[in-house]
């Protein structure tokens, strides 16, 4: 025999070694996925509504960027704005930021203003209710029903 040359006490020391070794490896894998599936931020990533032509990125620290497109003559409009999610009753609340409205607006050299940001936004500003069926995210907005579907890009 190769392993510990045939001397029965060496061969059980690694023999207990590998198998407390693996043992606290499953373990600490096991924690890990659980940790994932538990607390995961299930709308993290990108988001894109091709109804509605935005686009929503989500980060995991309660932030995300909205994409309008084709929202001026310049192109794409990329605003920061926070949201709150809560998974129990699953519900995602996207808030406005005005600070970041008018900063964007005065960066446009007055190709857009506030007022047509928000009215732009105003349909992803509010409280949704949300489903994740694969691929797909649709955001129930709570007070009038209206859905908006998302592909996971």
């Amino acid at each position: 025999m190769i392993i510990a040359k045939n001397d029965e006490a060496k061969r059980s020391r690694i023999w207990r070694a590998t198998v407390t070794v693996s043992s606290v490896l499953i373990v600490v894998i096991a924690v890990y996925l659980l940790m994932k599936m538990f607390t995961a931020n299930p709308l993290e990533g990108s988001w894109e509504c091709e109804d509605e032509n935005i686009r929503l990125t989500v980060a995991v620290n309660g932030t995300m960027t909205v994409r309008v497109f084709d929202f001026s003559e310049d192109g794409n409009v990329d605003v920061k704005m926070a949201y709150t999610m809560d998974k129990d009753t699953k519900t995602v609340t996207i808030k406005e930021d005005a600070a970041e409205l008018e900063k964007l607006a005065a960066a446009s050299g007055g190709t857009y203003t506030e007022e047509t940001l928000k009215s732009a936004l105003a349909g992803v500003i509010t409280t949704f209710n949300y489903s994740i069926e694969g691929r797909e995210l649709i955001l129930t907005e709570r007070e009038y029903g209206e859905q908006l579907t998302f592909v996971k890009k």
